[in-house]
Parts: C-alpha cells; structure tokens; sequence
C-alpha cells in the first residue's frame, strides 16, 4: 500500500516534469524529456511486479534471480541518488539567484561566458515564463521528496527478495509462529494511533515551516518557524528514544536464548543499518560543531544544538534496540 502510494505521486512527479521540460524542447537535449518517460515506465512495472511477486520465495535459476534483483536494487539506488542531488541542485540555484547580484554574475563569467550571448541564448529561449510551465516547475520540485521514498521503499522490498531467494522453511520446527495480526488487541491499536498522529502532525509541521520560511520576508515569522520546527522534532526525538531504551529493557526481562551463530545475511543487516546511520551522524557532529564555533548563541542555536545531540542518540538506541532483536531466538 505504501509503495503504491508513493508510485502515484512518482508518476505525477514525472508528468510535470515532462510538461516542464516539453517546454524547452527547443534548447534542451532530447534525453531530458525522455528520462522521466522511461523513470515513468519503470515505476509502473516496478510497483506490478513487487505487488505480484512480493512474497515469493524463488527456488528456481538462484544466481539469475539474485542478479536480477541486486540490478533493481542498485537501480533503485541510482534513481534515489540522482533525485537528492537534482532536488539540491535546484535549491542551491534558487538561492543563487536571490543572493547574487548581477554585479557577481558578471565576474563569475567574465572572460568565460559572455553575459549578452548568455542572455541571448538560454535566457531568452529556456526562461520559464508562462504560468503552466510555472506549474510544473514548481509541482515536479514539491513532489521530489515522494519519488525519493519510492526508491528507498522499493529498495527495501527488493533486498528483503533477495534475502528470500533460496530460502528454506522446516516446516516440522517448534519455532514457526503464525502471527496474527489483532487491530484491538493488547497495544495495537495505541501504537497504530500514535504512529499516524505524529506522522500526520510531521507532514503538517513541514508544509508550514516550508510556507514560513519560504514566503515570509519577516525574521520574526521565519523565526517563529524554525522554533516550531525544532521543538517538534525534539519532542519526537525524546519519544523515540525512551521508547527503544524501553524496548532494550524489556529484552533483558525477555528470558529468551541469543543466536550468536554466524549469520551472513544478519551481517549485511547489521551493515546496512549502521552503514546508513553514518550519514545522520556525520550531519549532527557538523551541525554541532557549526553551533559551538558561531556566535551569538540564541534560542535557535540552543535548539539545534539539543536536535543534533538527540538525534545521535535516537540513532544509537535505535540501532541498539534492532540489532538486539535481530540477535534473538523466536519464542
């Protein structure tokens, strides 16, 4: 459900950004109107194929399906990439173009490109001038985060394939649970209610800090925003942490036996997990030494600074708590 989801909103993205670049055909290459054809098409059968052959376990030609599904996964990857890095490039441009002064710009290209033929060429012919290409513009940028979490959550899905591939259950072992999922049972449901207040409350959080900040010329305003934002992420930071200190002490009172037997796919879990907290890390340490060495240090900084620490250590729990579970024996 999830993944298709957030393959609407992929194939949206690339509707708009077809209409966007359609509108340049004139001065753009070929190949930028074609990508989010092919990006299009390989959502759709992507999205078919996970949702048909999510839950197989193939025991049939292993090394060709194991190929086959590391080329998706890597694709994936490449897509997610190319998504960050155009999403980063378009936001750089657009403060480019509010800071720097044609004065600048000038010097930046003096000797190099000429400002008239600059202007003569690109500017005249790719400016984006009419209101629907400005639509497009605009939509393609605002649904970008939607295409990112496809990748990642088809990539997802795809390694858990892999993992799958060759997989053999004894069905005649004590170990085997069936889990029954019971919305009203135990705490289900609360964990359910909570998850999707805080995850709608995320979204509505973001949407307005992006307005605030984006729109508003007041410091006040933008100021009011960035407090609210950091606040809420806080928060939902503390939450998190107590709650997998919480689940790491209910392990120890948990009398089941560790599996510390040599697991290669438990391994690569264990890689990939930490493998990916690496980044979050390397952004907090950097954000924390940024607000150590600027001056004045106001409330915003203070705020910042408790984000940055918070999210080292919801990481370490985090981690901590899943790497625990991995190392346990069923009941």
């Amino acid at each position: 459900g999830g993944l298709i989801l957030f393959a609407i909103f992929s194939l949206v993205m690339d509707v708009f950004k077809i209409g966007y670049y359609s509108s340049f055909y004139s001065c753009l290459s070929a190949i930028k109107i074609i990508y989010p054809i092919v990006q299009a098409i390989f959502v759709v059968i992507q999205t078919y194929f996970l949702w048909i052959s999510a839950k197989d376990c193939v025991h049939v030609h292993l090394n060709v399906t194991r190929c086959g599904l590391m080329l998706t996964l890597t694709t994936n990857l490449a897509v997610w990439m190319s998504a960050v890095t155009d999403e980063s490039v378009h936001k750089a441009h657009s403060k480019l173009k509010k800071n720097v002064t044609e004065e600048i710009f000038r010097w930046l290209l003096k000797g190099n490109l000429p400002i008239s033929g600059m202007r003569s060429s690109s500017a005249e012919e790719c400016n984006c001038n009419s209101q629907i290409c400005q639509i497009f513009k605009n939509g393609y940028f605002w649904l970008y985060p939607f295409n990112i979490e496809y990748s990642l959550f088809a990539s997802a899905m795809v390694y858990v394939m892999w993992k799958n591939v060759g997989r053999v259950i004894d069905h005649h072992s004590h170990h085997i649970q069936r889990l029954k999922f019971r919305l009203f049972r135990r705490t289900f449901f609360i964990g359910i209610v909570l998850g999707l207040i805080i995850l709608v409350s995320g979204l509505g959080v973001l949407v307005l800090y992006e307005v605030q900040v984006n729109s508003s010329t007041e410091s006040s305003k933008k100021s009011q925003a960035l407090t609210m934002y950091y606040i809420f992420n806080i928060v939902c930071l503390g939450l998190m942490s107590l709650v997998c200190i919480g689940g790491s002490v209910i392990y120890r009172f948990d009398k089941r036996d560790m599996d510390r037997h040599k697991n290669p796919t438990r391994t690569l879990d264990v890689a990939l997990l930490m493998g990916a907290a690496l980044g979050q890390y390397a952004i907090s340490y950097y954000s924390i030494v940024a607000i150590v060495a600027s001056t004045p240090r106001d409330a915003i900084s203070a705020l910042n600074l408790t984000y940055a620490l918070l999210m080292i250590a919801q990481h370490t729990f985090q981690n901590i708590f899943i790497i625990e579970g991995l190392h346990r024996q069923p009941p």
